[in-house]
């Protein structure tokens, strides 16, 4: 067989490039009036400029015939442009060329805030489970939400690279997931082109030697044109995080048996009684009444009665007396003066 001429290869290997350059630079190629997302960088907005060297901004309800813009900027590189968070988060909607007296020149593109959301749908049983449990053998789809369509309806695109991402309890993240037969199917850019958009049936979680029970953790992100590496608000090129726990069982019935509650309630309240049982109270009351008993009653005959018996015996003869008894001894006296008197006469 002849070999080929290397001029074949060369020819063919220019061939290739020139037919793939259009349709991967496409996806950062913007035409007047089309529609860019903040965090895009190296946007091609030479089209768009027309040959004008600045782009303006006008705050809602202002006039924008007649008037200077609210906000404009000086574009210096029309084919690297960047949608620079901190010029455009806050200055949304329709961009303006502008002539060198800051004059409206026509529309240049209309910028849009981000937005991406997941959420996870079990097939077999047609129910949201985002932030749920599911259980074993069911097959699992992903929903995004999305307003990054418009990327995929540029010049020579047909969608917008979406990845879902599938974090293990493990921390592990998953690039591909099994389905029921066991086919793998990759996770990474996929071509989103409406909204929302629905995955197959792609993850079975029954495929124990890969998805371990717990919990795991999900969210998808767009870096389009660099879009997340620029903007990483969640909600924005990153989707909030949801979560799915992976079990046999149902939690929530589980948690329901009485048996479980009452099984695990039962020994508390023993130990608790068994702690401060009446051993501590006979011990403290006991030994410490009768000590002070013995101690009183001994020294209250010895000390306090002697001192009193005889300051008591000094007046005996006064307090013992009858009343009235010196009285009658007088009155017999006088009788019996009376009566010798009595005699004599």
């Amino acid at each position: 067989m002849a070999t080929k001429h290397p001029i074949y290869w060369i020819s063919l290997a220019l061939f290739v490039a020139l037919w793939i350059s259009p349709v991967s630079a496409a996806i950062n190629t913007i035409a007047q009036g089309g529609t860019v997302f903040v965090g895009e960088q190296n946007l091609d907005v030479s089209a768009v400029m027309d040959g004008d060297t600045k782009i303006g901004w006008w705050a809602s309800g202002a006039a924008i015939n007649g008037s200077a813009p609210s906000y404009s900027i000086f574009v210096s590189n029309p084919t690297g442009f960047y949608v620079q968070p901190s010029d455009f988060t806050s200055r949304l909607g329709v961009w303006y060329r502008l002539t060198p007296s800051n004059d409206s020149n026509g529309t240049a593109f209309s910028v849009v805030d981000p937005q991406l959301s997941i959420r996870i749908e079990d097939t077999t049983v047609n129910v949201d489970v985002t932030n749920k449990w599911v259980p074993t053998e069911d097959q699992l789809r992903f929903r995004i939400d999305t307003n990054l369509v418009p990327i995929g309806q540029r010049a020579g695109v047909t969608s917008v690279p979406i990845t879902i991402k599938v974090q293990g309890p493990d921390g592990a993240v998953y690039s591909s997931l099994l389905n029921t037969a066991g086919t793998a199917t990759s996770i990474v850019d996929i071509p989103v082109s409406t909204t929302p958009y629905y995955t197959a049936s792609i993850w079975n979680t029954s495929q124990r030697d890969a998805y371990a029970p717990g919990t795991y953790t999900i969210w998808a992100e767009c870096n389009a044109n660099s879009m997340k590496d620029n903007y990483s608000p969640s909600g924005k090129a990153i989707s909030e995080k949801v979560t799915l726990l992976n079990q046999d069982n149902n939690p929530l019935i589980r948690g329901n048996y009485p048996t479980q509650a009452t099984t695990a309630a039962t020994p508390k309240p023993v130990v608790t009684t068994a702690q401060p049982t009446t051993v501590k109270t006979t011990a403290t009351a006991v030994p410490t009444t009768a000590a002070p008993v013995t101690t009183v009653t001994t020294p209250v005959p010895t000390t306090e009665v002697p001192t009193q018996v005889p300051v008591s015996t000094v007046p005996p003869a006064t307090p013992t007396k009858s009343p009235g008894f010196e009285g009658t001894l007088a009155g017999i006296a006088v009788l019996g003066t009376m009566l010798v008197f009595w005699k004599k006469n």
